[in-house]
């Protein structure tokens, strides 16, 4: 068994972690987003495949029998490229994903479809907006100038913003106390997120419900059907292998 996992979340951390420990050969790929990655017991490769094809070449090359997808929820692009290769190579995959948040009754959501929907739904007058999205996703919202935006990033920009922006440079998890004491102290007045589930970022959720924020929450992307569970203890089982974890 020789396994790949394709990571970037807490939680595929925490897989890696069991993988190491079960003694499980096994292999961490970085998409290269983030220029200092957490370190991971395992061996570790940063970058991108190279597409359907990249992919099912490093398959073969690399003899990898088991590919587990423990991308973000976002990371589409990724996801579908895996299920293609994984396919074309008859390599057994499974993703590992948590699910989606759901909308309490006191939560004040604005569900979309994408990014540009979520521009759209921003009021018309200057607010305070706390986008929670990830760099890659925020030029669409230099059409919408007149807000003062908050940006937080796991690493410092590059390069100039597509708008003039208040950026917060921290990794999480981040705590419900934090984020209650970052919104207060900015203003903020809208947020928009997308729906990736779990723990890990949810506090931003939870202080927007306590402080009566709008939420402007971008829906997952639709994604090719392929085995699905929710925790490191079901990829384990998968593997043929038990875990100490009980999530």
């Amino acid at each position: 068994m020789r396994a790949l996992i394709l990571g970037g979340t807490a939680d595929a951390s925490l897989l890696a972690a069991e993988i190491a420990r079960a003694g499980i050969d096994a292999v961490y790929s970085y998409g290269g987003r983030t220029r200092a990655p957490a370190d991971q017991p395992l061996p570790t490769r940063i970058g991108g495949f190279g597409g359907v094809s990249g992919l099912a070449d490093t398959i073969r090359r690399e003899g990898i029998t088991h590919v587990i997808d423990a991308t973000h929820p976002f990371a589409a692009e990724m996801s579908r490229n895996a299920v293609q290769a994984c396919a074309e190579t008859g390599t057994p995959l499974i993703a590992l994903e948590r699910a989606p948040w759901a909308k309490a009754s006191d939560d004040n959501w604005i569900e979309v479809t994408d990014v540009e929907a979520a521009v759209a739904a921003l009021p018309e007058p200057p607010a305070n907006v706390f986008l929670a999205i990830g760099r890659q996703h925020i030029a669409p919202f230099a059409t919408r100038p007149q807000h003062a935006y908050t940006l937080r990033f796991v690493d410092p920009p590059e390069g100039p913003l597509p708008f003039t922006a208040d950026v917060i440079v921290s990794r999480g998890p981040f705590t419900l106390d934090g984020e209650l004491e970052m919104m207060r102290a900015r203003g903020i007045a809208w947020i928009v997120a997308r729906n990736s589930g779990g723990d890990g970022a949810r506090a931003k959720i939870d202080a927007a419900r306590l402080l009566k924020i709008p939420v402007i929450m971008i829906s997952r992307p639709k994604l090719p059907d392929r085995p699905r569970v929710e925790s490191v203890a079901e990829v384990m089982q998968w593997l043929g292998h038990s875990t100490r974890l009980g999530a």
